[in-house]
């Protein structure tokens, strides 16, 4: 009886069993405030990049289409 038990122990132990991402949850008590501040930034810094590229992509788009107009040629 004992084997079958310490065999699958064994099995769920060497498998890694883990929490979900979601069930993790995230200790902000434990981090400086300073890191969270750093966090904060980063992320808000990386919206308005991604943000601004968006912008430059639909100019890009806009003056792409508007330069495809081939004028007719005078011989």
């Amino acid at each position: 009886m004992k084997r079958p038990v310490a065999l699958l122990l064994f099995l769920a132990l060497s498998t890694g069993v883990s929490l979900p991402a979601f069930a993790q949850s995230k200790n902000t008590y434990s981090q400086p405030k300073g890191s969270l501040k750093a966090e904060k930034k980063q992320a808000k810094a990386q919206r308005k990049y991604a943000k601004q590229q968006k912008k430059a992509q639909k100019k890009m788009l806009k003056t792409e289409k508007k330069n495809t107009h081939i004028p007719p040629q005078q011989f």
